[in-house]
């Protein structure tokens, strides 16, 4: 291969340019008959024409947050155009689209049978198509993540976990992400710094993966202003893409209430929540809500960022970077008011993530939390 490759529990071909691969991975995967999904907007960006090889079928119908019915209508183009492989081009929702797709075209039940907060992940098994993820944003990894988000029909939003959803390559190419606006920049990026502080604080022993998420949040850090302010920055693009792969390559340690939380807000239909900004409003409140547990994490993670140690100084730091940012603070400035927030604390409970958070999160002090961060 041209680039260089990168291999940890999954393929990466990583660099600008990158794409030239994609080719070359069609062949080794004998995927002759692939299946693009995507979205609207990647559509009418033109980025599909920056591909070098051309699909035989086209699924863009997929919306921010993607739903069963959008993974269903997939599933559906992908049979009826008798493909056998998927590139998913796009940010979280087409490459979570994709996943879902990828899984039930070969198993049978509904999506939501799989979602790991019933036991499904035990249910899947590596005989799934092969699929090439593509990420147009630098933030959520889930291009070398394991799970895929989805809103069901029942109204949940529901994780589908396991390591045969892992896919089969990964094109991290940063020229991709030039045309992307500052807000999703700033979004996206703040995805890729909740991972990696989410990752450091988890209470389960993985040395490497913290390691990584040290470093992850640091290249987070020091470049989402520049992407920010300057889109055409290659260096900059590049530094926040890498530090996106390297949250999801480590929150394979587990997350916790941040994204407890907000996975149950983003599925409130009628608020269209981005995930990314609701990850960056909620980490400031969350870093207060368990603090009594992670203050020596908190103290590695300033000390790498070279500011005052302690979680008022590195709160603080966070709410800085929302401003130079332009996000917002809270969730009522997102549009959230009290009503919608009755029965989140009960989502948040089942979701995946709750179980690695380092302070136990219950019923009472989740609604609290929640308060705190209106």
């Amino acid at each position: 291969m041209k680039h260089p490759t990168i291999s940890y529990l999954c393929n990466v071909q990583y660099g600008p340019g990158s794409r030239e691969d994609l080719t070359g991975l069609l062949s080794q995967l004998n995927i002759t008959r692939p299946l693009l999904v995507t979205d609207e907007g990647i559509m009418a960006a033109g980025i599909p024409d920056q591909l070098p090889a051309k699909s035989t079928a086209l699924f863009s119908g997929i919306e921010s947050n993607p739903s069963e019915e959008s993974v269903l209508a997939g599933l559906d183009a992908y049979r009826a155009n008798d493909c056998d492989g998927i590139i998913a081009l796009g940010g979280g929702s087409p490459i979570d689209c994709a996943k879902c797709i990828s899984l039930l075209a070969t198993h049978e039940g509904t999506l939501e049978s799989y979602a790991f907060a019933y036991g499904g992940h035990l249910k899947i098994t590596a005989n799934k198509p092969p699929l090439i993820a593509i990420p147009t944003t630098a933030g959520t990894g889930t291009e070398v993540g394991r799970a895929g988000l989805v809103t069901m029909s029942s109204g949940s939003k529901l994780a589908i976990v396991s390591a045969h959803l892992y896919p089969d390559w990964s094109i991290c190419d940063a020229e991709l992400t030039l045309g992307l606006p500052p807000s999703l920049t700033a979004a996206t990026g703040m995805d890729a710094v909740s991972h990696c502080i989410e990752t450091y604080c988890s209470p389960r022993y993985n040395p490497v993966a913290d390691a990584i998420a040290i470093d992850g949040l640091v290249r987070a850090v020091n470049n989402i202003r520049s992407a920010y302010r300057d889109g055409t920055n290659i260096e900059a693009r590049c530094e926040m893409m890498m530090a996106a792969t390297q949250g999801a390559l480590s929150f394979a340690k587990g997350l916790g209430a941040v994204h407890a939380v907000s996975h149950p807000l983003g599925a409130l239909k009628d608020r269209r929540l981005h995930h990314g900004t609701l990850n960056a409003v909620l980490m400031p409140h969350v870093i207060r809500f368990n603090v009594g547990t992670i203050e020596s994490r908190i103290n590695d993670m300033t000390n790498a960022l070279g500011i005052p140690s302690g979680a008022d100084s590195f709160c603080t730091f966070l709410n800085q970077l929302l401003d130079d940012l332009e996000l917002p603070h809270s969730l009522g400035d997102m549009g959230v008011i009290d009503s919608d927030l009755s029965h989140i604390p009960e989502a948040a409970l089942i979701d995946h993530c709750a179980a690695t958070n380092p302070r136990e999160m219950t019923l009472e002090n989740t609604a609290q939390l929640l308060r705190d961060s209106l």
